[in-house]
């Protein structure tokens, strides 16, 4: 008899508390389901700090490449400045006529330096004869000049001229030139330190 009433939960207060501590089969599963959304964050915290990195490495790389360091590409006042003055001394110093050779040369004192320079005197004794024996005048125009590299102190261009022959009892000629001018910015001023033909 004593058996049927221990059998009965409503009546043994130990059997209540077996039955909360037995153990439930569905939480075996739900532990990996609540697991997952955790370890789905830190896998894509992990992608995305190397994703940040991967790109920030790629930027520098883009940033440090000789064509960003071109400020002819990115700095257009400072472009304009130099084609102006190197187009201008050009005008200059490829200018003369039989009586006007001294102010030619002195001009070239003051936007030649250098090897330009050096190059200059030497061919311009021949000049000086040539302009006198045959009543020679050069008149030079810079058509066009593009800067190809610019730094901060240095420059380097690509020009085009038309140059007009006028000799005494002859029609003028015109012929066309290309130079290779390097110009190195001093004291303020851009002086041109090399010259070359193409």
């Amino acid at each position: 008899m004593n058996s049927d009433v221990a059998l009965d939960p409503d009546l043994d207060p130990g059997a209540e508390e077996a039955e909360t501590r037995a153990p439930d089969p569905h939480d075996g599963a739900d532990a990996p389901r609540r697991r997952w959304p955790r370890v789905l964050g830190a896998l894509l915290t992990v992608a995305l700090i190397a994703t940040g990195g991967v790109l920030y490495a790629e930027g520098r790389q883009l940033r440090d490449t000789p064509a960003t360091a071109n400020l002819a590409l990115t700095d257009a006042e400072a472009t304009t400045r130099v084609t102006g003055d190197v187009s201008s001394a050009l005008s200059k110093v490829f200018s003369y006529g039989p009586g006007a050779t001294a102010t030619t040369q002195a001009a070239a004192k003051e936007v030649l330096a250098g090897k330009a320079l050096q190059q200059y005197a030497a061919l311009f004794g021949q000049v000086e004869r040539q302009s006198a024996d045959q009543k020679l005048t050069l008149t030079t125009e810079v058509v066009r000049a593009g800067v190809t590299r610019l730094t901060d102190d240095s420059a380097h261009l690509l020009v085009f001229l038309d140059q007009v022959y006028e000799r005494r009892g002859r029609a003028p000629t015109t012929a066309s030139a290309q130079l290779t001018v390097v110009a190195e910015l001093r004291d303020g001023r851009w002086w041109i330190v090399g010259i070359g033909s193409t």
